[in-house]
């Protein structure tokens, strides 16, 4: 799941997710599959918080555990400007999750797979559902596209652009 609310030196939301796809193909196997990139409403953010640009990547990791493939994406956040204050949700320049990793089921202190509210997000299920529409998120029985159309009250999502691989 790929995001962004504040610009980085000029350097606007729309275009730092595409920055973004060009990093995390870096870390794959096979080619990126993205999303669309999507505008969203905040949610669970503070008051006054920019719209976010979002985006679903799929790719396989160049043999990495989840937990060194979560370092390598916070090593890319943190090479797109991302601060991470005290404020939770605050706005941000690049935020980068991984909300699967093939059927791992895992909780520890700094990772929980499947992401633990992904199915609670328009913002990731309907970029997610473009490039895999059969997904199933690993250790529930509702596929994607059901939990999709089960979520209300998120405020808007805009598609703005269309899909490419990489």
């Amino acid at each position: 799941g790929i995001g962004s609310n504040q610009a980085m030196d000029e350097v606007q939301p729309v275009e730092l997710i595409q920055r973004a796809f060009a990093a995390l193909a870096l870390l794959s196997d096979y080619p990126l599959l993205v999303s669309s990139l999507w505008e969203s409403t905040p949610l669970d953010c503070p008051p006054g918080s920019p719209r976010f640009i979002n985006a679903v990547a799929a790719m396989r990791p160049r043999q990495l555990t989840p937990l060194q493939l979560l370092k390598s994406l916070q090593q890319i956040e943190a090479d797109f400007g991302r601060f991470r204050g005290p404020e939770r949700n605050a706005p941000r320049t690049l935020d980068l999750d991984i909300l699967s990793f093939g059927e791992v089921l895992m909780q520890d202190a700094k990772l929980t797979l499947p992401h633990p509210r992904m199915q609670e997000r328009a913002f990731v299920l309907k970029p997610l559902l473009e490039i895999a529409p059969h997904y199933s998120i690993p250790g529930m029985k509702c596929p994607a596209d059901a939990l999709a159309r089960q979520i209300v009250g998120q405020g808007s999502l805009t598609l703005i652009n269309f899909s490419k691989s990489l």
